[in-house]
């Protein structure tokens, strides 16, 4: 993939990106949709946010995101990222993100989706309809099922990340999408095609490829270096520009976090608060997995309710991305 200041003056190479982007999202998600049928319950809390779904309890949820070849494109997918995500590119990303010589763009939320919008075309399998569609379909279905202002704003902002394809200089698909995972420590058995790890160079590392590697035990999920992505880039966006409350936060920042929040791995990192932040994530995700085959919604019906509830939690209206 060409870097992403080709994107803003080649619509040609931008659709083609978004196209391919958006192929390999959808794979992705159909071996997650089926890893989701085998996840553990929680013991449920009172805070209204955890409270089961309603919205996904007739949807059949063996439909969702059939490829032909989604095993293929899956596999060499994470080759290449599990190959790719590496402490040394991390911490580069996290510099490059935080660089003072870096120009920070300034959109509102609702222009940043508008922009998203231009990513998505036909190649997706499940929706014709562009980015703005699944987000309000996200919040619109956690919105039904009667959870919290800042749930609904979660889910309609969740994939604005991969806006970074624009602004972050991505280096493909590999540091954009896909499950998410900590670098700095040995890789989970249970993440998946774990044997594709041995080709990243921390595989083994005397430090990096240990059970702790650079984290102390129970140190807390939110002081992990996650592997660099939209789920990461758009938390370090809205954490300092908004006032979400750390659920939210959680929700944006580990909901690719498979290994953890569907498998049970690295639960030796939690720390005091992290199973609320766990029920938090698993909470969220039926919303942006079995929300998409929703009806079209209408936009313009709709934009006042969210502008408003975007001006509830992000004061200062134009968001550095």
């Amino acid at each position: 993939m060409a870097p992403s200041a080709t994107y803003d003056d080649d619509p040609v190479s931008l659709i083609g990106a978004g196209a391919a982007l958006e192929a390999i999202s959808d794979a992705i998600d159909n071996v997650n949709v089926i890893k989701g049928k085998a996840a553990s319950s929680t013991t449920k809390s009172n805070l209204k946010f955890d409270a089961e779904s309603q919205f996904d309890t007739t949807k059949d949820k063996t439909a969702f995101r059939l490829y032909e070849d989604a095993c293929d494109r899956v596999k060499s997918f994470y080759a290449e990222q599990h190959a790719k995500q590496t402490v040394a590119y991390n911490l580069a990303a996290r510099q490059r993100f935080h660089s003072s010589a870096r120009q920070r763009p300034e959109l509102t939320v609702w222009e940043a989706m508008e922009k998203l919008n231009t990513l998505v075309d036909e190649s997706d399998p499940d929706t014709q309809l562009g980015q703005i569609q699944h987000l309000l379909q996200s919040a619109e279905a956690i919105r039904r099922d009667g959870k919290p202002r800042w749930m609904q704003l979660t889910g309609l902002i969740h994939d604005l990340g991969k806006l970074m394809l624009f602004f972050d200089g991505a280096q493909g698909q590999w540091d954009v999408v896909g499950d998410t995972f900590p670098v700095g420590c040995k890789f989970d058995e249970r993440c998946i095609y774990p044997d594709t790890f041995r080709e990243n160079p921390d595989y083994g590392h005397e430090v990096y490829g240990t059970e702790m590697g650079v984290y102390g035990e129970k140190c807390g999920m939110e002081n992990l270096i996650m592997s660099w992505g939209h789920d990461e880039y758009l938390y370090l966006v809205v954490k300092d520009q908004s006032t979400l409350p750390r659920e939210a936060l959680a929700m944006i920042r580990f909901h690719s976090f498979y290994p953890w929040h569907k498998e049970g791995a690295y639960s030796r990192f939690m720390g005091e608060g992290d199973e609320i932040l766990l029920n938090a994530v698993r909470a969220f995700n039926p919303y942006d997995l079995y929300s998409k085959s929703d009806g079209v919604l209408d936009v313009e019906e709709l934009k006042p309710y969210y502008l408003e509830l975007i001006d509830e939690f992000f004061p200062g209206k134009k968001i550095r991305w």
